[in-house]
């Protein structure tokens, strides 16, 4: 498994941006892709975003679509989320994850590593 760990949580109103990064501990990331999940309390882990790794390739969840945009850079082993509009119901810990399937449903069970979590809150 390869070691994730996020940053760029935060504060923000209704309407603003933060831009969340995540970087990978291998020298070279060898997964197939890299994807951002939000958990609020109460609720199942809900895949936001991924990307293909090799072909960058991306995927959004139907709640995020317009709003963020998932990016990598393969040589610092870092993917990001930027996520613009942000609303109240976006409040939740977001967490990276890295897959090594080639073969992905976006459900968590496809990811083998994540990171701690970053806590995102968007105030009405």
């Amino acid at each position: 498994q390869v070691q994730l760990v996020e940053s760029g949580g935060g504060l923000v109103q209704a309407g603003g941006s933060l831009r969340l990064s995540c970087v990978a501990s291998e020298h070279t990331f060898s997964g197939n892709a890299m994807g951002w999940f939000r958990q609020a309390p109460g609720n199942e882990r809900e895949f936001v975003a991924a990307i293909l790794w090799s072909t960058q390739i991306t995927y959004y969840g139907d709640r995020v679509k317009g709003r963020f945009t998932i990016s990598r850079d393969t040589s610092e082993n870092m993917v990001y989320l930027q996520m613009n509009s942000l609303k109240p119901e976006d409040t939740a810990v977001y967490y990276c994850a890295a897959g090594r399937r080639l073969v992905y449903n976006w459900s968590p069970d496809d990811f083998d590593s994540w990171g701690q979590g970053t806590q995102v809150t968007v105030s009405s």
